[in-house]
């Protein structure tokens, strides 16, 4: 028990909060994300202080990190300007259906890009990938029972960054080696691996169901 007044491990959960914004402006607007300008009054122990805040507004993502029978993670090699490499990442998609659960989108994006289904869905993660800068928000999900769907049964044309990506299954240990040995930068899978790893020593008790909600 912590002395009072005094934070300690049972306040340690993320919760709302909303600082004063008195102006605000649209710096930029395209179809993935958007940019804003904000001026949030922030608190001071002798009052107040303005300050800028430019925001990147998401639409949000999945990330799906599909273990086989065999505990081995897929990984697929995509092509990431920004960054100029090529990064081995798990299947994942943008939010750019409305009214689309999660779950579903989740399915989707392992069979378009990978060509796989799963049986079994849990939630894994929920994560603000760079909540100093944006308001993206990701959905892991944990995929189980995978089985390959042959290439005519799927009906999706992979083209641009897409349009190459081979897939590749690593053992789970050798896929955290590889994390934390810094040859995986990818976020989903990093944390994916990392997460999915410790989730399996309890036997996946401790996941929540696939349709979880965001709190």
């Amino acid at each position: 028990m912590s002395p009072a007044g005094e934070l300690g491990p049972d306040d340690v959960r993320d919760g709302p909060a909303r600082w004063r914004v008195v102006a605000e402006s649209t710096v930029y607007r395209g179809r993935v994300f958007g940019v804003r300008s904000d001026r949030v009054e922030m608190p001071r122990g002798d009052g107040t202080e303005v300050v800028d805040r430019d925001v990147i507004e998401h639409i949000g993502s999945v990330g799906v990190l599909a273990l086989d029978d065999r505990d081995r993670v897929l990984l697929l090699r995509q092509y990431r300007h920004p960054v100029g490499r090529l990064l081995w990442e798990a299947p994942a998609g943008l939010r750019d259906v409305d009214g689309e659960p999660l779950h579903k989108l989740a399915e989707r994006e392992l069979l378009e890009e990978a060509g796989y289904r799963a049986e079994r869905w849990d939630t894994l993660l929920d994560v603000y990938p760079s909540p100093g800068m944006t308001d993206e928000r990701v959905r892991i999900f944990l995929a189980r029972g995978v089985t390959e769907v042959p290439a005519d049964q799927i009906d999706f044309e992979r083209v641009h960054e897409e349009a190459d990506m081979p897939v590749v299954w690593v053992p789970l240990e050798e896929a955290v080696r590889k994390a934390l040995a810094g040859d995986l930068h990818n976020m989903i899978a990093c944390m994916g691996v990392l997460a999915a790893h410790a989730a399996r020593a309890s036997g996946f008790a401790g996941l929540r169901p696939v349709d979880a909600p965001e709190a």
